[in-house]
């Protein structure tokens, strides 16, 4: 028959995912299946996975969203630092970047406006490589703070949303 596969009136979602192949730059698509926790992820020509750990009924098939988000500011960081560092010819050999995701109660952080509930608390170590002055490492220091991925995670941000 022809028409076998015709659906009802009803809204519905295929039930297995159809990844793209490759999205637009700047653009990524995130599907999930039926169960479970496991996303596909397609950011430009790049495939992979984001789940959440066992403990927490996830697969552990790969990093969960907020290590994204930590891999994401990490990452600028380091990028950041080495953009300034060869424009102004600083002898940086390389960049560490460690970070970890947490809430604290906002009464506990001195520098937050709110005073109350819980807030998110990202921690950033930078280690910096190679034979640089105490001048440079601070220069660096304030450098780290300017990366993009930073700048938006500090600033007022707008999530729009719309059904397709």
């Amino acid at each position: 028959m022809e028409n076998e596969n015709v659906q009802s009136s009803e809204v519905s979602s295929p039930a297995v995912p159809v990844l793209p192949d490759a999205v637009k730059d700047g653009e990524v698509t995130v599907t999930g299946g039926p169960k479970g926790f496991a996303q596909q992820i397609v950011a430009g020509q790049h495939h992979f996975a984001v789940d959440e750990p066992t403990s927490v009924g996830g697969t552990g098939t790969g990093p969960t969203p907020y290590d994204l988000v930590m891999a994401g500011l990490g990452a600028c960081t380091s990028m950041t630092l080495r953009l300034y560092a060869d424009a102004k010819k600083i002898p940086l050999e390389g960049v560490s970047v460690r970070l970890r995701h947490g809430k604290i109660h906002a009464v506990d952080c001195a520098s937050c406006e709110a005073k109350a509930g819980k807030i998110d608390r990202i921690e950033r170590e930078i280690e910096l490589h190679g034979p640089l002055t105490v001048e440079q490492r601070l220069r660096l220091m304030e450098i780290a703070d300017r990366c993009p991925v930073h700048r938006t995670l500090t600033a007022e941000i707008e999530i729009v949303s719309r059904l397709v």
